[in-house]
């Protein structure tokens, strides 16, 4: 009777045994992921705990079961430094699989989007949208001198470095890390379809270039007459004429919501008002699109001095060679604003 007692409790052990056995191994090894996960990206910011993680992994529907989470995780003795970044998790996945992937896999990338910014402070909003750091984490990395540094240039012409395109980079990158890819970047834009050896022949650095080209941005959104825009300018600088440009005005007072210029802008000063201070201000006055760059580089040659929007709704300008002209085109200009009913 004993014997048979002892091997029934034997044979319940085993069972047992192979019970929790099994269990261990599926929490381990078994899929906690389910087959399709909306989601491709998992983005663990600095400093998370491992409950935190567990949590924002279930909220985020990577995983099924955050008790199998946590017991592996313990095991594999993984949460006292958790790596941030954004990392793409796959469907089927085990909790060691996920594990594993988060201590020592390769960190997805994000497309990083610059255009279209007017102030380092527009910028700064712009780059947080796509990486772990803040605005306030940017403009405060834009106002060291260390910027400056890397860069090699005044505080004026930080925006200069910033050349409109989709970058790849990693989400946990620094406002630091992103600045020095840009220097990257900017030699390598510089450095193809013969920029440098254009910008020496017009006896031009990179940021005049760039400066000049900012405002050709804001003067016309029509890339087909900006060579032509681009001329007109030149030949103004040439003589010493003033550049009279309204978006510098803009700029300078920062009332970007206006839609006129007027006198009192205009008496409004500072060295980036060009009608009240000759020659190029003192650094961009916006991000200037690779159209304008190379519109500064491939400028029309031509006798014209001065532009005037038509008014017709196109978008585009007349362009004169002296003042008598010019009155006319801007008579024109009005004329067509009121067949339009915009005046």
């Amino acid at each position: 009777m004993l014997k048979k007692v002892i091997i029934s409790s034997l044979i319940g052990i085993s069972i047992s045994g192979a019970v929790l056995a099994y269990i261990a191994y599926n929490a381990f090894f078994g899929i906690n992921t389910p087959a399709k996960i909306g989601q491709q990206h998992l983005s663990i910011e600095p400093e998370l705990s491992i409950e935190g993680l567990a949590d924002l992994l279930v909220q985020d529907s990577f995983i099924i079961n955050k008790k199998t989470f946590l017991l592996t995780a313990r095991t594999m003795k993984y949460g006292s430094s958790i790596r941030a970044g954004k990392f793409s998790l796959k469907g089927k996945s085990s909790n060691v699989d996920i594990i594993r992937h988060l201590r020592t896999g390769e960190q997805a990338t994000v497309n990083l989007v610059i255009n279209n910014a007017r102030t380092l402070d527009d910028l700064s909003g712009k780059l947080a949208k796509f990486v772990v750091a803040d605005s306030v984490d940017f403009r405060n990395q834009f106002v060291l001198t260390e910027t400056q540094e890397i860069l090699e240039t005044n505080a004026e012409n930080i925006m200069s470095y910033f050349i409109p395109n989709t970058y790849e980079v990693y989400w946990i990158e620094s406002p630091k890390d992103i600045i020095e890819r840009m220097k990257k970047e900017h030699l390598r834009f510089w450095s193809t379809n013969n920029r440098l050896e254009k910008a020496k022949l017009m006896e031009m650095t990179q940021e005049e270039i760039y400066t000049l080209a900012s405002i050709i941005e804001k003067e016309t959104n029509q890339d087909s007459e900006k060579p032509k825009m681009a001329g007109a300018l030149l030949n103004r600088l040439r003589i010493g004429m003033p550049l009279q440009a309204d978006p510098t005005v803009v700029f300078a007072t920062g009332d970007f919501t206006t839609k006129r210029v007027l006198n009192k802008h205009l008496e409004y000063d500072s060295p980036y008002n060009t009608y009240m201070y000759r020659g190029l201000p003192p650094g961009p006055i916006a991000m200037a699109s690779i159209a304008s760059i190379d519109a500064i580089l491939n400028a029309d040659n031509h006798k014209y001095l001065y532009y005037c929007a038509k008014g017709d709704g196109s978008g585009l300008h007349n362009f004169a060679t002296n003042l008598s002209s010019h009155n006319r085109n801007s008579r024109i200009y009005a004329q067509n604003l009121r067949k339009r009913g915009k005046r």
